[in-house]
């Protein structure tokens, strides 16, 4: 079977919020010659052009009445398009006849605008949350989430998480073996879960030019190790007198603190994208055992693990 996925734009689009999930679901048809036909949209059809100037061709609206999937990109041409009421409609037809209807990034207004999100948990690119409360106070906006799923909608929060939101997509349709293949051929991180925060504690830590990036990126690489100062120290090749000191001096935090909320950072995605072994992130994420992991919990979250698993409704 053959799904068609839509892509909805608009002049002034962001390039990656369209690109990213096409080249997801293009290497996905590497796998599954034939199970996607993609087919970029806008009101008339022709040329859209996107912020970048880089222009994609198109085919209206009428074209694809009720797509299996239509996936809308954001940009900073979404505000002019909120003001369309063909797109709007159509949107409001997908909700009811296609199976999915996808947004990323400013995508989610249009959405909004719509009426799709009334009531429900959706996320968007951080940036624009002020501006999305104020506009759809009917809204339970999250942006501290990569992507929401809520029922048949979902929403992303843009950008590169256009391609987290894809890979989701794909293993829902072929599974989660050929969703890993895909990442792996794009070279992007096998996956992304959509509980994760936009906001990471890797990059509020590091600085591009810091001696002690390297470090940071080998400590959330390997969570279950055993990392002590001396362990720290040692990859650095400082003393830990020393190596704390400048830790401190760099980072803003003692090395133990730092290491502690790398933990609980991947800790929390785990359980929030429907892992339910409090047990098993405890011993995966370094903590040792799931008492240890409660601790850490309350101390940087103010909350225990348990109050973060998934619950039906974000399904």
């Amino acid at each position: 079977m053959t799904r068609d996925i839509a892509i909805l734009l608009f002049d002034g689009f962001q390039l990656l919020d369209a690109a990213g999930p096409i080249s997801v679901f293009e290497c996905a048809l590497r796998y599954r010659p034939g199970a996607y036909r993609l087919t970029p949209l806008t009101v008339d059809g022709g040329a859209a052009r996107s912020s970048s100037g880089i222009a994609l061709d198109s085919r209206p609206l009428s074209a694809m009445p009720a797509p299996d999937t239509v996936l809308v990109a954001g940009g900073e041409g979404a505000p002019s398009a909120l003001g369309c009421g063909e797109t709007l409609a159509y949107l409001r037809r997908c909700a009811s006849a296609s199976r999915r209807v996808v947004s990323v990034c400013t995508g989610a207004f249009l959405l909004a605008e719509a009426g799709l999100l009334d009531g429900r948990r959706a996320t968007t690119h951080w940036a624009h949350s002020g501006e999305f409360s104020r506009r759809y106070p009917a809204v339970e906006l999250d942006t501290d989430r990569i992507f929401i799923r809520q029922g048949n909608i979902w929403t992303a929060a843009g950008v590169s998480a256009g391609i987290d939101v894809a890979l989701a997509l794909v293993a829902e349709d072929m599974g989660e073996e050929i969703a890993r293949r895909c990442a792996q051929r794009l070279v992007v991180y096998y996956r992304r879960p959509g509980g994760q925060s936009q906001f990471s504690s890797l990059l509020e830590m590091q600085r591009p030019d810091g001696r002690f990036a390297a470090l940071l990126d080998q400590v959330r690489r390997s969570l279950d190790g055993a990392w002590d100062v001396e362990s720290l120290a040692g990859f650095c090749c400082l003393s830990p007198r020393h190596f704390s000191r400048l830790f401190q001096s760099e980072v803003g935090m003692p090395p133990a603190k730092a290491v502690e909320q790398l933990r609980v950072e991947a800790a929390r995605a785990a359980l929030e994208s429907g892992e339910r072994s409090i047990q098993k992130v405890a011993r995966l994420c370094g903590f040792g055992d799931a008492e240890r992991m409660r601790r850490s919990f309350l101390r940087v979250l103010g909350r225990p693990p348990s109050s973060l698993l998934r619950s039906p409704a974000d399904e």
